[in-house]
């Protein structure tokens, strides 16, 4: 299912998204039917379908599943079982999900030809950004790149961020030469497991080649920006290995630092001067552009929770487009955006055909619950309900049958053992490339708060807040209301909780002790999932949370603003996360009161429950 092609010749790689997209409904069979006939004898898929590989009893008999029911058979597998429990091929290593289960990362089976996919996905993105880009080849992309902890299951295999899977393996270190992945950065800088030395190589490393950056970028937005505040912070230090020809004595890593110092090879005061007149300018605005002169496109996926950070990502960006290029998850890497100089608003991916099994699970606006949601956030985190979730049963849609226009969750049959799997994301159909049907990004379902890649959905917040409460429930203290929001006005990004408090027996609040909200706020922290507390511990990618304490009366005011919008008194709930800057605004002229925690939460690569 993975023709061979050279990404280097273009024309082959156009010919070869045309016959994907026009033959969608023919590939996805010969996809469904080879990943049956390989793993009809496993354990999990011979126990619906009884050694028989038909399709329709597979549609019939395997039912549609979330990672909870499927959870039992990857820790067999990390206790040391056969992977023939779920695949016919080996299980190579576990992919840890961003979406929590039990406060722990979920974890996804791989296997070595998954890499392959892997790489035949992003050779397909050769072509298509060609189309819209000329002279790739004539630069190099100062793209950002880091890797993750990881940690050894029973089993000794691996369990690690996909990315990280990606970059150290050999398909990565080996890669073809082609235009898409010449990279500023040595593989050296990209390993180092060392985030702050990572950071800090591969921007000298950038700057370095300045004349030679045609593009720049990183998976996500929010580890873009993170990159540009630390060039805000530590460009004085890099204009001044420059100057000397000198790697800074605390990069420490052997790898890192020598390839480094190999392209820092003299001093260049001129590159040094000219750096450091952009970066102490007043202002920071098109900095890209001043500092990487011939950039085309800024590369970030700004979809999803993403998309808060394009006001910011254009201010830096000088004018440059915001490109996204592609939706991937652990469990599987989906599409391609086929238009990627589109604004970031209209952004599409068309679903490879060849990469899983594609079916969908209408969605339907849930127009009674949420519409307080809905007009106070303008987009609601509820607004859009499984069918399935509606107590009835609906059969799944195939990848050539959905209808434009329509909302449906995505779900996922893979190569690599996953069978009948609701990601998770809900999609909306846009359009059709070919045969091959184009979808928006619409949201995660039941995230409330996201700012990297973590992802909090409103049980955990719920369970963070009561354990937090305990502490000022203790001194005769009541939380009556909560809402939430993620800042990112500033770069880290971070949590902020919106608490309005009340004395047993009294409306007014007495003055609060510091320490015991910055308490209040720790608790918040450590009772969150292991994907936070490690983006807050080790990543550095979430600032410290916040709580800010608002006046008696304050949420009637929010819920007066909704009811004004048109939300029904009847039905209001108050919304557990606020997107609507006007509603924000409300709650931030009542705050008295803002505490934030004092201290990192503790974290640890993986902690096994079984």
């Amino acid at each position: 299912m993975l023709p061979k092609y050279d990404p280097n010749d273009n024309e082959t790689g156009v010919k070869l998204l045309e016959d994907l997209t026009t033959n969608a409904y023919q590939i996805q069979q010969q996809v469904l039917d080879e990943i049956l006939t390989g793993n009809v004898q496993t354990e999990y898929l011979n126990g619906y379908l009884n050694g028989q590989s038909n399709k329709e009893l597979f549609k019939r008999k395997v039912p549609v599943v979330r990672y909870e029911d499927i959870k039992s058979y990857i820790e067999r597998i990390c206790n040391g079982e056969s992977s023939e429990i779920i695949s016919a091929q080996p299980i190579t290593e576990l992919l840890t999900s961003s979406g929590t289960s039990g406060g722990q990362p979920k974890m996804m089976p791989s296997t070595a030809e998954d890499l392959d996919r892997k790489d035949f996905f992003y050779n397909l993105l050769v072509p298509v950004i060609n189309k819209y880009v000329d002279g790739l080849d004539q630069g190099k992309g100062m793209y950002l790149m880091f890797i993750k902890p990881e940690i050894s299951t029973p089993s000794g295999l691996m369990a690690r961020p996909v990315l990280t899977s990606f970059y150290k393996s050999s398909n990565f270190r080996n890669r073809p030469f082609n235009r898409y992945n010449i990279y500023t950065s040595p593989d050296e800088t990209i390993l180092c497991s060392d985030n702050k030395q990572s950071m800090f190589s591969q921007l000298l490393c950038g700057l370095l080649q300045r004349d030679d950056v045609l593009r720049v970028g990183a998976i996500f937005a929010s580890a873009f920006l993170r990159a540009i505040k630390f060039l805000e912070e530590n460009w004085r230090e890099l204009c001044s290995n420059i100057r000397t020809g000198h790697v800074s004595d605390w990069i420490t890593d052997p790898s890192c630092r020598n390839a480094v110092s190999f392209i820092l090879s003299k001093p260049n005061s001129e590159l040094a001067d000219l750096i450091e007149g952009e970066c102490s300018a007043k202002s920071w605005e098109g900095i890209i552009k001043k500092l990487w002169p011939k950039t085309k496109y800024i590369e970030v996926i700004v979809t999803g929770s993403m998309a808060q950070y394009i006001p910011t990502l254009e201010f830096y960006s000088g004018g440059a487009p915001l490109v996204s290029t592609m939706y991937a998850s652990s469990e599987c890497f989906f599409g391609i955006n086929f238009n990627p100089l589109c604004e970031p608003s209209d952004v599409s991916y068309t679903l490879i055909p060849n990469m899983a099994y594609f079916e969908f699970l209408p969605v339907e606006k849930n127009l009674g619950e949420v519409t307080q949601d809905v007009l106070c956030n303008e987009v609601s985190d509820h607004q859009y309900i499984s069918q399935e979730d509606e107590k009835e049963i609906f059969d799944t849609v195939d990848l050539v049958d959905v209808k434009l226009g329509h909302y449906y969750e995505l779900v996922v049959t893979t190569f690599t053992g996953l069978y009948r799997y609701r990601v998770g994301d809900i999609l909306k159909v846009t359009g059709f490339y070919n045969n091959a049907p184009q979808f928006r990004f619409v949201l995660r379902r039941n995230v409330v708060l996201s700012i990297d890649t973590d992802k909090t959905n409103e049980e955990d917040l719920l369970n963070a807040v009561t354990q937090a409460k305990l502490l000022i429930e203790r001194l005769g203290f009541l939380l009556t209301e909560y809402t939430s929001y993620a800042d990112t006005s500033s770069v880290p990004g971070h949590y902020v909780l919106f608490w309005e408090l009340k004395k047993k027996g009294d409306d007014d609040l007495p003055e609060l002790d510091p320490n015991l909200m910055e308490q209040c706020c720790s608790t918040l922290e450590e009772s969150l999932d292991a994907v936070y507390r490690r983006c807050r511990r080790k990543d550095k990618s979430i600032g410290p949370l916040e709580i800010r304490v608002v006046k008696h009366g304050t949420f009637d005011a929010l819920m007066d603003f909704c009811v004004s919008r048109g939300s029904s008194v009847n039905q209001y709930k108050t919304p557990r996360c606020i997107k609507s800057e006007e509603a924000i605004k409300i709650l931030e002229s009542k705050v008295v009161g803002r505490f934030s925690s004092q201290k990192t939460p503790s974290w640890e690569p993986f902690r096994m429950k079984i």
